[in-house]
């Protein structure tokens, strides 16, 4: 027997970490690079899944700090996954996320984060603007045969 949950609106962290890592998951591949991937068993990336609390007067501003990313984390060895912002719901939670091959890639990447004039700017632009209240980082792996797996509504309406 399961215990019983709490009568709430908002979901829990847990379901909304997941629904968020199933839903990048599948933007961020199509049917082309479905039809595409081995059908052995690859080693699979680790992921770092950011939380973000923000400002959620600065949410202009936490989307200008994310787009910033796009050419440094790429630059600095990381797979951006993508950044998402407060759409409807909580309005001070943001997500990023950010593969690597291994920890040790991802500690590679932060060392070179660390000498990056663009890097440096953006996290130091963040703390004086006080965009970021607070931050955690989870790393997860995906479950085999569960990735970027697309609707069998495609097409139907």
């Amino acid at each position: 027997m399961q215990p019983a949950r709490p009568e709430t609106s908002q979901i829990t962290r847990r379901e909304a970490i997941g629904g968020l890592v199933a839903t990048s998951a599948v933007l961020t591949l199509d049917r082309a690079a479905l039809a595409q991937l081995p059908t052995r068993r690859t080693p699979m990336t680790i992921t770092c899944f950011i939380r973000y609390q923000i400002d959620p007067f600065q949410r202009d501003e936490f989307k200008k700090y994310a787009e910033n990313w796009i050419h440094i984390i790429p630059r600095c060895g990381g797979h951006l996954v993508g950044y998402f912002l407060p759409y409807e719901g909580t309005n001070d939670v943001a997500w990023g996320l950010i593969a690597f091959d291994s920890l040790a890639s991802y500690e590679a990447y932060r060392a070179r984060l660390k000498s990056d004039p663009e890097a440096r700017e953006n996290h130091a632009t963040a703390r004086a603007k006080r965009i970021i209240l607070r931050e955690e980082r989870n790393f997860v792996e995906v479950v085999d045969g569960t990735f970027g797996l697309p609707s069998t509504l495609a097409g139907k309406s």
